[in-house]
């Protein structure tokens, strides 16, 4: 007798628990390249809370738009379930997409989704699945979020919205994450609201995951963790450099804008960071336009002018020195 894959045999650990109720659906649409270790991150805590109580609480399903493989972004192939199909009434929907999202979602998933939403479904996004779920209008008066890296590409697509820089969100039905781990502390939230947190807590354990704790835990490091250092002035003036990466500031603003003198910034900048004010702003620049090559379909003309660039071949020679390429070369590389 072949065994139910939703439940497991467990090794030692168990929760008792008893339940009659009718198991709680995932559907988890996987995208072109979709990063793996999201979409494993959130199935596996359904897996072990099944296993732990020796109950079928969840059952998880996969689709890919037409029913065949999918290519994910380490290279494995994933056979899905079944092709996009309409969920049942109970059911849970979550967009899984990749690094490079803008665009990949077919007028079939976003149809999908919106007639889904119509029909009440709580629908998701993992990782950047925000993409997809904006692109179907569903995120208008909604808190949610995406993986921080793409955050700058997904401002460009969709300027009337502002994602948060929390690990997840869950705003009603709208529930997000910002992938790799946090799909963990989202689907442990859901745990934790269906089954209570004496369960999830072990899920976690199961998981050897540590708990973020309140939903607002920040995707990043803190800048003073990342930079080891507090020190207020160098803070701000990093703060400030991001906050003005469009019309870039001069040294002369900056300091005035910081109320230190150049001397002053230019000592903290080379201690900290073992470069000048003016290297490190043209590298959060040219980080920025790298982002929007890789996540947007903007021209260089366009990206030049998103980042302070002068021009095109202004950014181009900037790009070419850090990157080794120039951005048009770049973006044909990884089409």
């Amino acid at each position: 007798m072949q065994q139910d894959h939703f439940i497991q045999r467990a090794a030692t650990a168990n929760f008792p628990m008893k339940f009659e109720g009718e198991p709680q659906d995932f559907y988890f649409l996987l995208l072109p390249n979709t990063t793996m270790l999201a979409v494993a991150s959130a199935i596996e805590p359904l897996r072990i809370a099944n296993q732990l109580t020796k109950s079928k609480l969840y059952r998880w399903f996969t689709m890919t738009e037409d029913g065949e493989p999918v290519r994910c972004s380490t290279g494995v192939k994933v056979t899905p379930d079944m092709a996009l199909e309409p969920m049942p009434a109970n059911a849970m929907g979550f967009v899984c997409s990749s690094i490079a999202p803008n665009g990949i979602a077919s007028e079939k998933t976003i149809n999908w989704l919106r007639r889904e939403d119509r029909f009440g479904r709580p629908l998701g996004g993992i990782c950047t699945g925000a993409f997809a779920l904006a692109e179907a209008g569903l995120l208008n008066g909604r808190r949610f979020t995406l993986h921080w890296e793409n955050h700058d590409g997904f401002a460009e697509a969709y300027p009337e919205l502002v994602p948060s820089p929390n690990i997840y969100e869950i705003d009603g039905k709208v529930m997000t994450c910002g992938g790799g781990n946090s799909a963990i502390d989202m689907m442990l939230a859901l745990i934790e609201e269906r089954h209570g947190p004496d369960l999830a807590t072990l899920v976690a354990d199961m998981c050897l995951h540590t708990r973020t704790g309140p939903v607002n835990s920040p995707q990043k490091s803190a800048r003073s963790f990342t930079i080891g250092t507090r020190n207020r002035n160098l803070l701000e003036a990093i703060r400030v450099m991001e906050s003005a990466l469009e019309e870039p500031l001069s040294m002369a603003e900056l300091c005035t804008r910081l109320g230190v003198s150049r001397r002053q910034i230019e000592r903290l900048f080379k201690r900290y960071l073992g470069q000048s004010p003016m290297s490190y702003y043209n590298g959060l620049r040219l980080t920025r336009a790298y982002g929007f090559l890789n996540e947007t379909d903007m021209t260089v003309t366009e990206i030049a002018a998103a980042t302070g660039f002068r021009s095109s071949s202004h950014l181009a020679r900037a790009f070419r020195k850090k990157y080794g390429n120039n951005p048009n070369s770049y973006r044909k590389y990884w089409l």
